[in-house]
């Protein structure tokens, strides 16, 4: 698979919150920020900006660009540590809010821990997931059930970029309302449209236009692939 046509990793991340949103965000190359999105970014930002560092054997860099051609995703790690003599990589995602139900902050780690196995040639068991929220790290097994969702979700995203499919929407109170897309989206009148239909997808832009994804512009004819703020 040419450089190019690598997705965002963080695409995964928003199809297991909501594959519409998905849609909206890397088909359609929509973006809105709200106050959850926005402090999510300040995050990242202020991880992004510690540089390099050594303590007790352990290398820490941040901001490590990140790319799997078998996955067909690229992006930037915030943290990612190495440990010994060998330098094996431990991959550290960090989030502004607190450990949730569904997995999808954990696919998005295990994305990253596939990109550095194959940058590394070497196997990643674990990573972790850090919480602004609580302030504690949790560690994530990389095992079989987790790396093969992670296979699915991306294999789901990449078909959807490629048919230019946006979903209808479903209208699920929690968690549109925290959704940044929610006015762009439309989830109740849409879901209900006059005449009683149901709402259908629609294709997006040409192939190779730019795609706004948070912290960064993404387009499908360049490698700049920034991971973008949690939208979730």
């Amino acid at each position: 698979m040419d450089t190019d046509d690598l997705l965002p990793l963080s695409a995964l991340q928003h199809h297991l919150f909501c594959p519409r949103q998905c849609a909206l965000i890397h088909v359609e190359r929509q973006w809105r920020e709200n106050r959850l999105t926005a402090e999510g970014r300040l995050l990242h930002e202020s991880v992004d900006a510690g540089g390099r560092e050594v303590r007790g054997g352990v290398r820490t860099v941040r901001s490590m660009p990140l790319r799997s051609h078998r996955l067909g995703l690229a992006g930037v790690a915030d943290v990612v540590e190495l440990h010994g003599p060998e330098r094996r990589p431990f991959p550290v995602e960090y989030k502004r809010g607190r450990p949730k139900a569904h997995r999808a902050d954990e696919v998005q780690l295990c994305a990253q821990a596939i990109c550095l196995e194959e940058m590394f040639g070497t196997a990643i068991a674990e990573g972790a997931l850090f919480y602004g929220e609580t302030r504690r790290r949790v560690a994530v097994a990389l095992d079989a059930a987790l790396r093969d969702l992670t296979e699915r979700t991306a294999a789901a995203v990449r078909e959807m970029v490629r048919t230019g499919t946006t979903p209808p929407p479903v209208y699920e109170a929690r968690k549109c309302q925290s959704c940044s897309m929610l006015d762009l989206c439309r989830p109740r009148r849409l879901s209900h449209p006059p005449g009683g239909g149901r709402a259908g997808g629609g294709a997006g832009p040409p192939h190779g236009a730019p795609r706004r994804d948070g912290r960064h512009t993404v387009s499908l004819k360049t490698a700049r692939l920034q991971v973008p703020c949690g939208s979730i």
